[in-house]
């Protein structure tokens, strides 16, 4: 294929990822980033039903391709996906893969200013993200954590309200 095609290839993915996470920040714009939003998300995008395992699929296609996930540190894989942009009602995206290969596998700490919506992706085994299984997990307004994967391998996509994150020391 040539650099062209994989270019517009790469484009294509990424704006029908767009589409994808539209439909659900379209869904929760303007509700409080709290921990009840987790139930609204996974009545509305379960984890067996379609539009989440259409983003899994796009994930996985995207980190296969290069262009998610394409810096490493400490063992996770990172990135951030798209800026807080109105496409996608002022939400950024960032997926990490992180693996669990010799006990549990923290990320850095860091805190949410105005919180984090986690989409939780396992790969391999019975992988959990801060101890939660497949679906949705919401962080509301000055929570902090070091992120941490058990039980195998995920991908975690994290929704954050106008790109708002602090690492901490």
């Amino acid at each position: 294929m040539s650099q062209a095609a994989s270019a517009a290839t790469v484009e294509a993915q990424q704006e029908a990822f767009v589409a994808l996470i539209a439909r659900v920040t379209g869904k929760i714009q303007g509700m409080p980033v709290e921990k009840k939003l987790a139930d609204f998300l996974n009545a509305q995008f379960p984890a067996d039903g379609k539009d989440f395992k259409a983003i899994q699929a796009a994930c996985e296609a995207a980190v296969a391709a290069g262009w998610m996930c394409n810096r490493e540190a400490g063992g996770i894989k990172y990135g951030r996906v798209v800026k807080p942009t109105p496409a996608i009602h002022g939400f950024s995206v960032d997926v990490v893969e992180m693996a669990d290969r010799d006990g549990p596998h923290q990320g850095p700490h860091h805190r949410h200013p105005q919180g984090e919506i986690d989409m939780i992706m396992p790969l391999e085994g019975d992988a959990r993200f801060d101890g939660t299984p497949r679906g949705w997990l919401v962080y509301g307004p000055d929570s902090a954590h070091h992120p941490t994967v058990s039980g195998g391998r995920a991908l975690i996509l994290y929704l954050l309200p106008q790109g708002a994150i602090e690492f901490t020391k």
